[in-house]
């Protein structure tokens, strides 16, 4: 496996040296839940000169297998951001007319 992945967050952190199996980013370093925390939006990634912008993403999990430790991210759909604007206009109103739901 090549580590000639980077990802940028949306803070500027780089996590370099990456590999990818998969839809896992492999790291030889640790990577802590942490550093995702609020930094997806948006996400760039690097590999062999290309970059790619990823808007909005979430982490979906991290594990550690031996010395590694692989990471996975993913989109989040233009239904899953319209279904949560959503849900927090109606908590809204609820809110703002004293409605419990």
């Amino acid at each position: 496996m090549e580590f000639n992945h980077k990802i940028v967050l949306a803070n500027g952190q780089e996590i370099s040296n990456l590999g990818l199996n998969g839809n896992n980013f492999v790291s030889l370093s640790p990577i802590s839940e942490n550093i995702f925390e609020d930094n997806l939006s948006p996400v760039t990634i690097y590999a062999d000169g290309i970059s790619e912008v990823h808007e909005n993403m979430e982490l979906v999990q991290i594990t550690r297998v031996g010395a590694e430790h692989w990471f996975i991210l993913r989109d989040i759909t233009q239904k899953e951001l319209d279904e949560i604007r959503l849900r927090a206009d109606v908590d809204f109103i609820a809110m703002m007319t004293d409605i419990e739901l």
